[in-house]
């Protein structure tokens, strides 16, 4: 069977290849957009501790072994901690300061992070076996489906809808939206808006780090695996709206299919495709498909 002359497997394999980077996109996106859209802080670190998840992730297993499962839920804990610090002793003294200040900061701190486990691992990668429970394949009859790239898509799914539901429909979610409209009447209610944006922050980093041990797996565990997606994440959260969660989920996940369809049609075109976009966008909506124009 073939779609357009070309063969279904391979147009399929494709899509699902496509769907699988929109998954990370989607993660990535949705902790950028988060940290940008509550705190007003553009965080180029972002790659980084995506990268710092999956070594975490490597680290456990390496030294303590502890395996895939565990490292699923202790390395955002982990690096979302880290990224606590960061807030608390980098970031807030910028706090005042112009936007640029935070970004030359987060940088700065991308190629520290990136430079340290250059140092210590190289840039060749190292390997991170899948889980004998995710081991194996589906056949969908007209390709086989990988059962850990499926756990990708779905563990990707289920996260940036319960963040969604957490910002957009609880309580705690409308008291971190109230303190970034008006940090002093919040205060007046006795939250303690530092201590909020602190935990925001760590939740931000928390999801990058989560993607970080998803992605393990599939690409090995590389200090240079952060730096070669954040250009195209940060693209995902300009076209969704910045600061617009759900516009970095749905971007996230339609780009990675539009750049899984252009690896078809025009494999020469599949690495700019999303910039290409990004341009069209911002020419036609400024703000972003989802985003609110100031």
């Amino acid at each position: 069977m073939a779609l357009l002359d070309i063969p279904l497997p391979v147009f399929m394999g494709q899509l699902l290849i496509g769907l699988i980077n929109g998954a990370f996109y989607a993660v990535l996106s949705l902790g950028l957009a988060l940290i940008f859209g509550l705190l007003n802080i553009v965080n180029f670190a972002h790659g980084a501790l995506y990268m710092v998840g999956a070594f975490v992730a490597f680290l456990l297993l390496d030294i303590m072994g502890i395996g895939y499962w565990p490292s699923l839920l202790l390395a955002p804990v982990i690096v979302g901690l880290f990224g606590m610090v960061i807030e608390r002793l980098l970031l807030r003294p910028l706090a005042d300061l112009d936007h640029l200040y935070g970004l030359l900061l987060t940088f700065g701190l991308a190629l520290l992070l990136e430079g340290a486990f250059r140092h210590f691992y190289g840039v060749s990668g190292e390997r991170y076996a899948i889980p004998d429970s995710l081991q194996g394949v589906f056949n969908l009859g007209f390709m086989f489906l990988p059962v850990y790239r499926a756990w990708v898509i779905v563990a990707s799914l289920i996260v940036c809808i319960a963040t969604w539901l957490l910002i957009e429909k609880t309580r705690l979610g409308a008291t971190m939206r109230a303190a970034v409209e008006n940090a002093d009447l919040v205060r007046a209610f006795g939250v303690n808006v530092p201590l909020l944006v602190t935990v925001t922050y760590g939740f931000g980093v928390a999801l990058a780090a989560f993607a970080g041990v998803l992605a393990a797996p599939i690409y090995s565990v590389n200090p240079l695996m952060g730096s070669n997606i954040i250009i195209v994440v940060f693209a995902i959260v300009v076209i969704g709206g910045l600061g617009s969660i759900k516009g970095a989920v749905i971007s996230g996940f339609l780009l990675g299919l539009c750049e899984g369809l252009t690896r078809v049609f025009w494999p020469e075109a599949s690495n700019i495709v999303i910039f290409v976009v990004m341009a069209v966008v911002l020419v036609v909506r400024p703000a972003g498909l989802f985003g609110k124009a100031a």
